[in-house]
C-alpha cells in the first residue's frame, strides 16, 4: 500500500512492517501506540524503524494512518488516572486518619 509519511512516498505492506519490526524491543508506551505482532510499541518508535527517518520528520498520525489501513491495532493516548485516586500523600494522610478531600 503507498502512503505518504513526512512528504516521502513508502510502499508499505503488512508482511514488510511484520519483518522491520522483528527484533526490535519495544520502548516505554507513553502515547498512542501500535500492536504489533504480540508487542506494543509507541507509533513514533514503528515510524522511525519502517521509514528510516528522523522522528522528528513526521506526526504520529501520519504513522496511525498508515498502520490502521494496514489492519493493525492502533490505541490512542493511556488515559490518566480516574477520579477518586488518592495521591501518595493522600493515601498516607488517610492511613493516618486525617480527613481526605479527594
Amino acid at each position: 500500500m503507498r502512503c505518504v509519511i513526512a512528504r516521502f512516498p513508502f510502499e508499505l505492506t503488512k508482511a514488510g512492517v511484520l519483518a522491520s519490526m522483528k527484533g526490535v524491543k519495544p520502548e516505554p508506551v507513553t502515547g498512542e501506540s501500535v500492536t504489533i505482532g504480540r508487542r506494543r510499541y509507541p507509533v513514533k518508535q514503528v515510524g522511525q524503524v519502517v521509514t528510516r527517518q528522523d522522528r522528528r520528520d513526521f506526526s504520529a498520525a501520519e504513522v496511525l494512518r498508515a498502520m490502521s489501513l494496514l489492519g493493525f491495532t492502533c490505541r490512542p493516548v493511556a488515559e490518566a488516572a480516574p477520579l477518586g485516586v488518592l495521591d501518595p500523600l493522600q493515601h498516607a494522610s488517610a492511613l493516618l486518619g486525617a480527613s481526605v478531600a479527594a
